[in-house]
């Protein structure tokens, strides 16, 4: 199974468990008393009549992978987090506020950095010029979070916020080299770079329990406040002295963007008690921020991209991912 296809099914076991959720105390007064046929929600639910139907996970989410079908999954799971849930006698199912846990951690990042020369314009007359680029650095931060569970199926909700010095950067992207003339170095002077300011992420997870360790996966959203740039210097021979004149920014050719940047994160960790409050986790996340595009030669001042080719903008486009790994202790707050 690929890597998609374990995360759709995930998300999908952990959406309809916490719909259930909520289906399961509402239904189950009415099954004892006869009011209502078994596996039909009341009239009225807002679930509507298809709240027990199951789905095929290719319906429910369809063949793509992207942050709308991931908001279905985490944002009925920070609702959850937020209010106490209905509870119910005879087997049914009990969401409380006994499982709620917070925590702090540091870790080590990395950030994985791709820009892609799609018109051959630094890299002149080659289109597509791809340079990777990735650097670590430490990050810290807290969470917060809520176990419970769904027809004995122990599920957690939980975000995280986190800040640290995740960046990394380039000079690749026009590589440096010998002029035709085979003695004089030219290239190196563009300067890709990325940083990441702040994260943060909203996940929907698994669990299974040995004795006193735990191991779970997750899955949900991804924001970051991220700052894209390119650097282009420049400069030309001084016409009264035929020496070279300082570097100067080319403000045409460069650019610098700040954004807050949506994703998706995924990821698994262990988990072991200390005492009856305190817990040590060991987790590490994937997170995906997909593809920006940005436009240089924007006055189209220069050819794009090679000889006699046409005078027009030329386009990068840069992609931005991490993986992060973190210890955190975690005080749990009441209940297993």
């Amino acid at each position: 199974m690929s890597s998609t296809s374990w995360i759709q099914s995930l998300l999908m076991y952990a959406r309809r468990g916490i719909r259930d959720a909520g289906v399961a105390c509402a239904v189950m007064p009415a099954k004892r008393s006869g009011m209502i046929p078994a596996g039909r929600p009341p009239p009225g639910h807002p679930y509507g009549a298809t709240a027990m139907t199951q789905e095929h996970p290719r319906a429910a989410f369809g063949r793509g992978f992207n942050t709308r079908r991931l908001a279905a999954v985490v944002l009925p799971a920070l609702t959850m987090l937020a209010t106490p849930g209905p509870s119910c006698a005879e087997g049914g199912t009990t969401v409380d506020g006994a499982g709620i846990y917070a925590g702090a951690f540091a870790g080590l990042g990395r950030a994985d950095n791709r820009i892609v020369d799609v018109d051959g314009f630094a890299n002149w007359g080659n289109p597509g010029w791809t340079v990777d680029y990735g650097d670590t650095g430490f990050v810290g931060g807290a969470l917060i979070g809520k176990r419970f569970k769904v027809a004995g199926t122990p599920l957690r909700v939980e975000i995280d916020a986190m800040v640290g010095g995740l960046s990394a950067r380039t000079n690749r992207l026009d590589p440096p080299r010998l002029a035709a003339d085979g003695v004089r170095p030219v290239g190196g002077d563009e300067t890709a770079v990325s940083k990441f300011r702040w994260l943060t992420t909203a996940r929907a997870g698994v669990e299974r329990t040995f004795g006193r360790t735990t191991v779970f996966a997750t899955a949900g959203l991804a924001a970051a406040r991220s700052d894209q740039s390119v650097t282009d210097l420049d400069r030309s021979l001084d016409p009264d002295t035929g020496r070279p004149t300082p570097w100067r920014r080319d403000p045409d050719d460069s650019f610098r963007k700040g954004s807050t940047d949506v994703g998706w994160v995924i990821g698994i960790g262990l988990e072991t008690l200390l005492s009856d409050s305190w817990t040590l986790r060991l987790d590490g996340s994937y997170l995906d921020f997909g593809r920006e595009s940005h436009s240089v030669n924007r006055s189209a001042d220069n050819r794009c991209c090679g000889p006699e080719t046409p005078r027009r903008p030329a386009a990068y486009q840069v992609e931005n991912k991490l993986g992060i790994v973190r210890l955190a202790l975690i005080y749990r707050l009441g209940g297993p």
